[in-house]
């Protein structure tokens, strides 16, 4: 029986996270999360001296933050061993080696990114990722997935049941009522400096 709840997290925990890896690395990459964080921390408001990153895979956009907000601590939740190995090797981060849906929360950070990893959870299993993210921040949660105004799957690199797309961000501010948008934006992966994947970012903010 595997030690998952469910087969997206064994899907990422093994063969086709450790190929994950290997496509996705390199400067270019974090040069245009470092170009996208910029903008999105223009727009907090206040001191973000602690980040957390739910499914961090190496680190890429940890790395671009720290270009961003060098004194900030750092803390990484990985579910993929290998990608956990080389999140050990960065300076300043503290690993969690977990999925996403076993994190107990320590103590709550000022900023909580997820960026690209909502789009792969169970979706039966998203209210458990929500109340974790509210949970776990401060101050600041930060979204950045494929968005679509009503949850529809997509087959993913020929897999099924592995890609799921939908309004994250609306659904955490209607689940709750503390939460404000303060802005959001997209990156066209045809822009011509630094592209993302057509992904869609939010940030939200505690009121309470």
């Amino acid at each position: 029986m595997s030690q998952y709840k469910t087969e997206q997290e064994s899907f990422w925990a093994g063969e086709f996270g450790n190929d994950y890896i290997e496509r996705n690395r390199g400067n270019r990459l974090v040069a245009a999360d470092t170009a996208l964080f910029s903008k999105i921390l223009f727009r907090a408001s206040q001191p973000i001296e602690s980040i957390i990153e739910f499914g961090a895979n190496i680190g890429l956009n940890l790395q671009a933050l720290n270009k961003l907000l060098p004194e900030a601590e750092f803390s990484a939740i990985e579910i993929n061993s290998k990608a956990v190995e080389q999140l050990r090797t960065i300076d300043k981060v503290k690993v969690y080696a977990s999925s996403i849906l076993d994190f107990v929360p320590d103590y709550q950070r000022d900023f909580v990114l997820i960026k690209g990893v909502l789009i792969h959870i169970n979706p039966d299993m998203l209210p458990v990722v929500y109340n974790l993210l509210h949970a776990t921040s401060k101050r600041y949660i930060c979204i950045v997935e494929y968005y679509n105004p009503t949850p529809v799957e997509v087959l993913y690199r020929g897999h099924a049941g592995k890609l799921f797309k939908r309004d994250f961000a609306g659904e955490m501010l209607d689940r709750f009522n503390g939460l404000r948008l303060v802005d959001y934006g997209f990156v066209y992966h045809r822009d011509s400096k630094f592209p993302q994947d057509d992904l869609n970012w939010f940030l939200l903010e505690r009121h309470e």
